[in-house]
This record gives C-alpha cells, structure tokens and sequence, in this order.
C-alpha cells in the first residue's frame, strides 16, 4: 500500500469505527488505593511494633531496623502473592526523565529441586541493576558498572497490572557503587531534608515550640495530545521524535477558542475514566480532567501530595497515560510542541510548603500582613527566584520545551514572580516603610437573584507569569509536559532552604539586638525586597515592552534556549548552593549538566536525521510523481492545442529544488565533530541544525499545500487533530 493510500485508510477506519460507550466502574471508595500496600493495609498486616516502627519512618524519614524490614518484606510478599503477582522490580528513575524496573522473581530452589517463593529484607532494601548503562555523565565508566537501588519506604509500594500478569513495584533511589546519585529521587529527598532544616530554624526563631517535619507539596497539571494510532503509524516524526516536523496549518485550528473547557469527545471520555480508574487503583489522586485551548489537547491534574509520592505518581501517570491510549486506539503525546502553530504542552506545578503542626506556610490566610510565618516564607521564595533565575530556568530546558517558552501561549523565558495585587501591595509597603495592610477582594454580586454572590479571590490570576503566586502555593508554568518533576521540586526546595537559612541569620542577628518579632521580621523583609523586589512583575509577560525592561532595568535574564540555559548549572552560585545544602556534591551537579546537554544535542540530531529521510524519501518522490502526473497533462493539452496554466507545477518545481537543497546542506552539516566543547556543540545544534530544519520545513510545508491531496504521504494536521 503507498503512503497516501495508507493515509487514506487511516482515515476510512477512524470514521467507520464502532461508537463506544462510557462503562459503569465501580465505587471510588471500593478502589481508592486498593492496589497499594498503604499504611492502612500495613497495620492490618503488621504487628502493633512493626506498625509503629514503618510508620515513623513513612511520616517522619526515620531509619528502620533491618528487623523491622524483613517483617515488613514478608508481609508484602503475602500481599502481592494474594493479588496475583509472581514478580517484584525495584522501580527508579534515572536521568532519562523515564522509569526504570528490574524484574525477579519471589522464587528459589530448595536442595529437593522445589520451589518455594521467598522475599526477605535485603530483598526489600537493595537491588543492584548496571550503573554505567543509564545516562551519569561519566561518573560511570563501562567498565566500573555496579551501581545500587536502595527501597524508599516514603513512597508507597503498589501493584501493577498489565496484559503480562501483576508486579509488585517498589519505589527506589539509584546510585552508584561510589555512592554518587545516578537519579531524580536522592537530589529530591536531600532537597525535602535541606528545606525541612532550614525552615524548622525560622520558625523556631518566630517562637513555635511543636514543629512537625516540614515537607513540599507538589499538583502537577498535565497537558498532552491524543491522536489516532492510524494516523501516527504513518508519521515516522511523531513516532521517533514525538512532534511533527513536517505539516502545514490546518484551515481551522484554535482561533476561535471553541475546543477549551468543551464537550470531551467520547472517545477520548472513554480513554480518561479507564485511565482515572487506574490512577484511582494506585491512590494517584486525579482531580480534574478537561479539553485544553488546542485541537486534540487535553489535560488531567492531581490533587496536592508530598512532593516525593507527587514525583513518583507524576512518572507512573505519564506511562499509565501512553499505556492507556494505546488500548483505545490513540496514540499519547507528551512533548511540548507536537503540531506547530497551535498551542503546546506545560506541565505547570503547582508548589508549596507545609507541615502538621503549622499547616501550609504560603497560604496567608485572611491577613496576610500579619501572618509573619507566611511573610518570611513568602520573600524567601522572592529571594530565591531573584537570585537563581537561571538555574530554574535550567531545570525545565529541553529541546521540545524550547518551542514553547517564549512564545504567546506558555510563560517567557525570563524568570519573574506574580504575587497579585493584595501582595504585592503588601511587600511595596514593607519596601517603604509604612504599617503593612491588605485589603480582601470584596463580594462579587452580578445583580442576578438566582446568582448567590461569592467571595472574589483578592488578587487576579496571570497566566503569562512563570512563577505566579496563586493563592496558598506558587504555580511553576514553565515546566514542559514531557518532564520529570523531580529537577524543578529539586531546584525550589533547594534555593528556598538557601533563603530561609540567610532569614535565619538575619533574624538571630535583629533578635539578638533586642527587636521583637515583628519589628525582626519586617527589618529582614524590608532588606530582601530592596535588594530582590525586581523579580516581582504583575503585568504583561508577553509584551515586548517587558522583555526590554526586564533586561536592561532590572538585570534580570533572557535565556532562549536550552543552549543558552543549561550552562547555569556550571555558574560557581549554583555550584555553592548545592553544596552547601547537600543537595548535589560538585560532581553530581556536573554529571547532570553533562547527560541533559547531551540529550539536547541527541534529540536535536535526531530531528535532523528525521527531516532529511522523510524529505529525501516520502516528499520529493510525492511532489516529483504529482509534477509527473502535471506534466503529461499539461503536455496533453498542449498537443490539443489547449493552453494551460503551469504556474503550479513550476513553484512545485521550484519548492521541490529548494527543498532538496536545504536537505543536502542538512545533511552534510549533520556530520560535524571535533567541537572544543559541549556547549559549542549545542549552540551549533541551536544555531545551525536548527534554522537547516525549519529552512527544509518551510518548503515541504508549501508543497503540502500545492501538491494534489492524493499524492500527498503524511498525514495532515487537519486529519490528525480534528477526526476522532
């Protein structure tokens, strides 16, 4: 079958598909965590000591007696064995932004050749799959493999059910047998520990007495595409490079906003209350699912969890979410730009900080002014976003997110922070001088009986900010969907403990010289917002009147790319911040600045190896067969003496020359080597592979729209995100 007859088959399934119908599941309270060893399943399982002892450490982080482990082990066995389960994998998470499982099995043979099923303690605790074969940059040699998973009890076991049968996961750390992190969980459970430390000093200084461990918070809100597997199967580029990097824009796209907060096709319905019976089995608490601004997008959000379970579900979400729509046909798209022209995907997380004992530390409450708890957490966040812009504009660089930030549909690449009206007032007042006040946002009243009236929120929403104060949490817009959000949760916990430990000091220094609290705390405050206050932005984040003075008036940064941003992590404050609060050793940080450089380059070079085959081997031969099928026509006529117009099948001729010109350079610029370092690598990626690739794009985009719909091989936009 050719390309376009495949396509045109594509389409005849997708329409002459049987309709479907939404299943009754079964009750929320039924399922909710039914897969998970919980604390609750625990104490049914456990002895009265072992209970106590699991528990600790589950809420507190403290170590567990090998002992403990082995009666914990045995009861989890049973458990799994009960649900189905032959097999345990220690899952982990490694610097691919992607899961990682080793699978054994609850078997040995006894000396009679029986086999028994066995899972002991160090069982439990310790796994050891290859250190060198994952991405560490260099801190791994071929020949120095070892490396170790290690149980981290803080993050729940679960079940999970595939076609193959049930595993019992286990959720882990990675390193390696030097004991450097190979991983996103040991940076993010050292980051909990340095913010835990340093927020617990200040508010001892504040006079709180009963301080329970503090802990981040993390809701992530996932955007992502769905389109038919028909469709994608004849699309090498959504399948190698997960976005299109050939397709002219559809007539319709999202212009007249009627696809956002829609009817939810029932298709893609089907696919969300399959995926959310899932999530539900394994206690991911989905919250919210909805049509997105742009055809074919879609987005599901979770409700808040501990940032480290937050980091673990996110990863398992991600892979139920591509699981799930292949079953029902789609295939899952989760990189931030898939279709140009139209909306991408973020990833926006939703942040705060919080304990048991003093509740959520950035929600102010009905008095913001007063709650001096809230005020110092606050500017330690505005300090911190101030001083390490860069560095949290690192953590969320990609070559996909790339496309996005930037552009009038996600936030610019220039980190500011939106506090919204009432705060800002608030921290401007404690700039000048003056008694802080804060007023409430008032009643809204529509003048419609039927209409109860509601209390207005005291500050608006902005969605151009990157960093935007959203009422008890700070929302983190710049994260591409396709990531992990272990690297920003890393870099927030780590820069806030950095500022709570530089408040800490003030505060003991104007305590110590006789000051009471407030007039302590309002002091330190007034000395960060004179130093820091150019952070804070309330308005327009796409306008160019913002960009120019960002830069140039208030010193803040511009950082495009990912070429430009990933250098931030060599910068000798990053370096310092991370050492000082234990977070990464020098060479962990270097080894990540190494494995996401190289990921930029690999993902860019395979674009470009992309572009140039399916240039050379599908469009050219398309656009070369219908200039064939014009020019026996046009010589038909001719010879009938009819004239005929030629002027498409001459800028058919010329787009098509000038395509495969922009491939040839492509391709020969593809080879280079011998760069004195990775950085000149990327910008040569950024600068030049780059500008090659949308250079050869723009011509096979113009042949879409002259060449006959017939001959045409690639799916087109219209196809893919409108039919379902």
């Amino acid at each position: 079958m050719s390309q376009s007859a495949s396509r045109t088959q594509a389409i005849l399934e997708i329409t002459n598909r049987a309709s479907t119908s939404v299943e009754m599941t079964e009750p929320l309270g039924d399922i909710w965590g039914c897969d998970v060893f919980s604390l609750a399943t625990m104490e049914e399982a456990l002895s009265k000591n072992a209970y106590k002892a699991i528990k600790k450490t589950v809420q507190t982080g403290a170590p567990l007696e090998p002992a403990t482990a082995d009666v914990v082990a045995a009861a989890m066995k049973d458990w799994a064995i009960a649900k189905g389960a032959k097999f345990f994998s220690h899952i982990f998470y490694p610097l691919t932004n992607i899961t990682a499982e080793k699978h054994d099995g609850f078997i040995i043979t006894n000396s009679d050749g029986h086999a028994i099923t066995e899972f002991t303690g160090s069982l439990l605790i310790k796994g050891e799959p290859d250190g060198s074969s994952f991405p560490n940059g260099s801190i791994r040699a071929t020949n120095a493999a070892r490396g170790y998973t290690a149980w981290d009890p803080t993050s729940p076991v679960y079940i999970m059910h595939t076609d193959n049968g049930a595993t019992l996961m286990i959720p882990s750390v990675f390193m390696s047998w030097t004991g450097d992190a190979l991983d996103k969980k040991i940076p993010l459970l050292r980051s909990n520990d340095a913010m835990n430390k340093a927020g617990s000093r200040v508010l001892s200084l504040m006079g709180e007495t009963d301080i329970a461990p503090l802990n981040a918070s993390c809701g992530a809100e996932q955007e992502y595409f769905l389109i038919d597997l028909n469709f994608a199967n004849s699309r090498p580029d959504l399948l190698l490079a997960g976005r299109t990097l050939f397709g002219a824009a559809s007539a319709k796209g999202q212009e007249f906003d009627d696809h956002y907060f829609g009817a939810i096709p029932a298709r893609v319905q089907n696919f969300m209350q399959d995926l959310e019976d899932q999530l539900y089995r394994l206690g991911i608490p989905a919250k919210t699912h909805h049509n997105e601004v742009a055809p074919g997008q879609y987005e599901i959000a979770p409700y808040f969890e501990a940032a480290n379970v937050a980091a673990d579900h996110q990863q398992l979400m991600m892979t139920l979410m591509k699981a799930t729509a292949k079953k029902h046909g789609f295939l899952c798209l989760l990189h931030e730009k898939p279709f140009a022209g139209i909306n991408g995907s973020g990833k926006h997380v939703n942040w705060s900080v919080g304990n048991a004992t003093q509740g959520n530390l950035l929600d102010p409450g009905d008095t913001p002014h007063k709650n001096l708890n809230f005020l110092l957490f606050c500017g330690a966040v505005i300090r911190g976003v101030h001083l390490f812009g860069p560095l949290l504009r690192a953590v969320v660089a990609s070559a996909g997110n790339d496309h996005r930030l930037g552009a009038n549909e996600a936030p610019p690449a220039i980190l500011s922070v939106y506090l919204g009206e009432q705060l800002e007032q608030v921290f401007q007042n404690i700039l000048d001088g003056k008694t802080a006040t804060s007023e409430t946002g008032g009643e809204m009243d529509l003048g419609i009986d039927q209409i109860l009236n509601f209390e207005r929120d005291p500050g608006d929403r902005n969605r151009t900010s990157p960093f935007a104060f959203t009422g008890n949490r700070f929302e983190f817009r710049a994260v591409g969907s396709a990531m992990s959000v272990s690297g920003p949760l890393i870099a927030m916990n780590t820069m806030l403990a950095d500022s709570l430990n530089h408040i800490a000091d003030k505060l003991e220094a104007e305590l110590g010289a006789g000051k009471d609290e407030s007039a302590a705390v309002l002091s330190v405050l007034k000395v960060i917002m004179e130093d820091h206050s150019n952070v804070i932005f309330g308005g327009d984040g796409y306008s160019t009147g913002w960009h120019t003075a960002a830069v140039e008036e208030r010193g803040l940064k511009n950082i495009p790319n990912t070429a430009d941003a990933l250098p931030a992590f060599r910068e000798a404050s990053v370096k310092a911040l991370f050492e000082k609060t234990g977070v990464l050793s020098p060479l962990e940080l270097e080894s990540r600045f190494e494995v996401y450089s190289e990921q930029y380059v690999m993902s860019i070079e395979v674009e470009a190896k992309l572009v140039v085959d399916i240039a050379k081997t599908r469009l050219y031969p398309a656009a070369m067969q219908y200039l064939s099928e014009l020019s026996m026509a046009s010589a038909g006529m001719t010879d009938m003496g009819i004239e005929v117009d030629t002027s498409i099948a001459q800028s058919i001729a010329a787009e098509s020359s000038a395509m495969i010109d922009a491939v040839n350079r492509l391709s020969e610029a593809l080879p280079k080597d011998g760069f004195a370092s990775i950085e000149e690598h990327m910008h040569y990626c950024a600068d030049e592979l780059c500008g090659l690739m949308e250079e050869v794009r723009g011509h096979a985009d113009t042949l879409e729209t002259e060449v006959a719909d017939e001959f045409w091989p690639l799916p087109k936009y219209q196809e893919m995100l409108f039919i379902r």
